[in-house]
């Protein structure tokens, strides 16, 4: 991808500065994302760190500078020609995260219900058969045998059904930090839960077409 950077409105990112000549430089993204700056022949030349230049290669922490002394934003002029893959290389990280939380959420409370159903009813009845055993037959501990039958497997129950009804909300919860994040880096449209690899092979956002340049 190459940006047309200069004074005249046939540039792709227009500079209007008087020491900005009308067709001043280009910076170009090659395949691999790297970045190349080349003056055009500008009558106040490019400079990249101090240094004059006619072409070189740059990164983002460079400080780029036209002609006297306009400075080059070069996130800013890569938007101009509507590219936005550093952008969108992040959301990545933020799709993998939510399946992780997600997968993270029904597992751990998948196992919490299953122990809070299946404890309740095992314990019981070893302490039903110890006590019986220890009390022999006595209608005291008898009933209290049949009582911790019964209480401790309701509360079990209990804690099982509640534990299960905090699922959706957590499940909610992240969903709606998702949406928020989960967005086209230019609209800032929601991208719905189609997985990042899916929509890398799509180069494009669906609804403003912002480009995703690097994220074949």
């Amino acid at each position: 991808m190459i940006i047309r950077i200069g004074k005249a409105k046939d540039n792709d990112f227009i500079v209007g500065d008087p020491h900005v000549s009308r067709h001043h430089a280009r910076l170009i993204r090659e395949q691999d994302g790297a970045l190349t700056l080349e003056d055009l022949g500008s009558t106040n030349g490019t400079y990249v760190n101090g240094a004059q230049i006619v072409k070189k290669r740059i990164t983002f922490a460079d400080k780029v500078v036209l002609g006297n002394s306009y400075p080059l934003d070069i996130g800013q002029a890569l938007h101009a020609g509507n590219d936005y893959s550093d952008q969108f290389l992040l959301l990545k990280e933020v799709y993998a995260r939510y399946i992780e939380q997600k997968v993270k959420i029904q597992s751990s409370n998948q196992f919490k219900t299953r122990l809070f159903q299946t404890l309740p009813f095992a314990i019981p009845g070893v302490i039903g058969l110890y006590i019986g055993i220890a009390g022999k037959g006595s209608p005291v501990l008898l009933g209290v045998s049949l009582l911790i039958t019964i209480c401790i497997p309701v509360t079990g129950i209990f804690l099982a059904a509640r534990q299960s009804s905090k699922i959706p909300q957590q499940l909610q919860d992240i969903s709606n930090q998702f949406k928020i994040d989960y967005v086209c880096p230019k609209c800032g449209t929601f991208l719905g839960e189609i997985p990042w690899e899916s929509l890398a092979k799509r180069h494009q956002c669906p609804s403003c077409k912002a480009g995703w340049v690097r994220a074949n």
